[in-house]
């Protein structure tokens, strides 16, 4: 895996959880402004560098227990009607894994949020996210039960201001009840933004780390990809990984189980050989 740019070290000797969030532009890659022009082709038809761009980021979310993922194919002419939530877990021995599927354009694109995970999601429920345009989603994963139990929130809100609110407050009103959440995606504002500071008020969660851009890859100028959590939940490290698989760079964080969370058995990453087609 690339070297990292990390913001803290791994405290040794814990059971910890690796997650990752990461826009993956439907498997395209962008290497410069010009290229959301000179090669917005890609956005809607097929092509073998898609593929390819896969596989490489089968190579990177390998590592890691847990995944959510935006911008999402899941199947339509642009990605060769390939569900690419099901080709990264099938290729990165991911035995759980599911997609939302959001925006739909005819038979061109289908673009979503997506999970994988090496632990068995106790529950998923998708919701629709308000907003004047439509096509923006959320995924609530539950790992685990009781006050122990993990929610996870896989999100992509609006590029408008007055959407992402109303967005946010929508996905407070859900999870400001539970004692252990972690909201990742690509957020499309910055951490010290007005409806992002609202929201972690609301819903009760923190902003981690407020220094890590992750947008646009080739040279990152903008934090609008986030991993936000409950105050009681230890972070052992923050960090982007500096890949240009996307216009977007992967944000990882690892937590330390020590007691406030509880989640079901899961194998370690190095037991994954063989590659599962299991859907939830």
């Amino acid at each position: 895996m690339p070297a990292a740019e990390s913001r803290d070290s791994v405290a040794p000797g814990k059971h910890q959880l690796k997650l990752l969030s990461y826009n993956i532009q439907a498997g395209t890659t962008t290497g410069k402004y010009r290229d959301y022009l000179t090669s917005s082709w890609r956005q809607v038809l097929p092509n073998n560098q898609r593929i390819a761009n896969l596989d490489a980021i089968a190579d990177l979310v390998a590592e890691y227990d847990i995944v959510a993922l935006q911008e999402v194919d899941c199947g339509s002419l642009r990605s060769g009607f390939l569900n690419q939530a099901k080709y990264l877990a099938t290729h990165a021995a991911f035995e759980h894994w599911s997609h939302q599927g959001n925006r739909k354009v005819g038979v061109l694109a289908h673009a979503g949020n997506g999970l994988l995970s090496r632990i068995r999601p106790s529950a998923i429920e998708e919701h629709k996210l308000p907003g004047a345009i439509p096509g923006r989603g959320a995924m609530f994963v539950r790992y685990g039960e009781g006050p122990q139990a993990l929610w996870l929130v896989i999100l992509h809100l609006a590029l408008g201001r007055r959407a992402r609110s109303q967005q946010l407050r929508y996905v407070a009103s859900l999870v400001r009840d539970y004692p252990n959440v972690v909201a990742m995606g690509d957020l499309n504002t910055g951490p010290r933004s007005r409806e992002l500071l609202e929201f972690c008020d609301q819903a009760g969660l923190i902003i981690p780390d407020q220094g890590i851009l992750t947008f646009p890859s080739w040279d990152p100028q903008r934090a609008i990809d986030h991993i936000l959590v409950s105050p009681r939940m230890n972070i052992a490290s923050l960090e982007v990984l500096p890949v240009t698989y996307s216009d977007h760079r992967p944000l990882a964080m690892t937590v330390n189980l020590d007691g406030a969370v509880a989640l079901p058995d899961h194998p370690r990453r190095d037991q994954h050989q063989d590659h599962s087609k299991n859907a939830l």
